[in-house]
């Protein structure tokens, strides 16, 4: 063979092994009518694994690389993300996108018993308080976005005698679950945790089932319920300002 075909040979397999390298699987979901009986990526233990489990087949990963490359080889179809997060994650990977679409907002708020208009005004005073010295967007940060902050309980707050009973649904992380050496912890607890701080009085827990949050409050079982919390619910008891607001999108290839 002569050199100059030899070379045209190389440059021509080394053409196709670098477009077969590159190439990367079509994108099939460009709605969130797409998404239903699809192979969905989510990270682990977030609400946003529960909701692609609900809606397709559910694959957990365990890092955000991870969860990327599986949607790059077409190991998923998409991907279901804490907004904030998404966006972060995008802005680094051009061959992604968000669909235009959310897939579902809500806000994260407090039951407070109707008839203890006392409560609800302490509680909204100490949620204001959190937000403004940044308590709240730091505790929102490390469960959405893994930000690496630890809470610290603020000094010269005086101790009152008094309890606040909080009812949370036990296995519902990043919001309220227990860690490896058996703590209670999440976001709405640790706010919650916060807010006792602030009122200088000790949080307790009581688990409840994620459907009895509600009834806890009404039925005097506890003092505030935490978390999503449905729209119809002000009849029977009293609902805070929220400490959060989060939405979920879905990550595709472009």
């Amino acid at each position: 063979m002569k050199k100059t075909a030899f070379i045209t040979l190389v440059i021509v397999l080394a053409t196709i092994l670098i477009g077969c390298r590159d190439e990367r699987p079509p994108n099939e979901v460009n709605s969130l009518e797409d998404i239903p009986g699809k192979t969905i990526g989510a990270l682990a233990g977030t609400p946003s694994a529960r909701l692609a489990d609900e809606l397709g087949t559910a694959r957990v990963f365990y890092s955000n690389d991870e969860l990327m490359y599986g949607l790059s080889t077409g190991t998923v179809d998409c991907v279901i993300m804490e907004s904030v997060n998404a966006e972060e994650l995008v802005q680094e990977k051009p061959e992604v996108r968000i669909l235009s679409d959310t897939l579902i907002e809500y806000e994260l708020r407090y039951a407070v018993p109707s008839e203890n208009a006392q409560l609800l005004e302490v509680v909204n005073s100490a949620l204001a308080e959190l937000e403004a010295n940044g308590t709240l967007r730091n505790l929102r940060d490390k469960y959405f976005t893994g930000k690496n902050y630890v809470y610290v309980k603020p000094e010269g707050i005086k101790q009152r005698p008094g309890e606040l009973i909080l009812a949370i649904a036990p296995d519902s992380p990043p919001y309220s679950f227990k860690d490896a050496d058996g703590n209670y912890t999440g976001l709405d607890i640790e706010v919650t945790r916060a807010v006792c701080d602030i009122l200088g009085v000790q949080l307790v827990i009581s688990e409840v089932k994620v459907e009895d949050l509600v009834t806890a409050v009404w039925f005097a079982r506890a003092h505030l319920a935490a978390g999503w919390l449905p729209g119809d619910i002000n009849d029977q008891v009293s609902v805070s300002d929220a400490y959060a607001n989060t939405a979920h999108v879905v990550i595709v290839r472009k």
